[in-house]
């Protein structure tokens, strides 16, 4: 078995409307479309966990100083569609499965429950110091 993360972003996909101004109806079956999706996951034993993460403007970039105390500062400020909304990690028997997994994610329906087709970044969790040279 091996762990994927699936990575995704603000993008919305082909949707132009933000959620937040979505239909409730919309809404709501977007997100118990996920909430199925990952439960069959959970069910199948490939889920090892998933998150949704807060707003962007409610995240802080720390950066080390040489001198002093860490910087901190409000951000990021990259465009929305690159900024990390949430992820799955799975645990699958080959990336051909992953990359099913997140094009069934990709699939969640938008409004009037066309899917919104977002993109899912996936990315092998590295296992062994090994994966740092394939």
């Amino acid at each position: 078995m091996t762990r994927f993360l699936l990575l995704m972003n603000y993008d919305p996909g082909n949707v132009d409307t933000p959620m937040l101004e979505w239909d409730e109806a919309d809404i709501k079956a977007h997100m118990q479309f996920l909430s199925d999706h990952l439960e069959r996951l959970r069910h199948s034993g490939e889920l090892v966990q998933a998150q949704a993460l807060t707003w962007p403007q409610h995240a802080k970039v720390v950066r080390a100083a040489s001198v002093s105390a860490p910087v901190l500062t409000d951000g990021p400020y990259a465009e929305s569609k690159e900024v990390l909304a949430g992820y799955t990690m799975v645990d699958v028997e080959s990336e051909e499965r992953a990359l099913e997994i997140a094009a069934e994610q990709s699939a969640a329906p938008g409004p009037g429950g066309i899917p919104i087709e977002q993109p899912i970044e996936v990315r092998r969790v590295m296992e062994t110091d090994a994966d740092v040279f394939e």
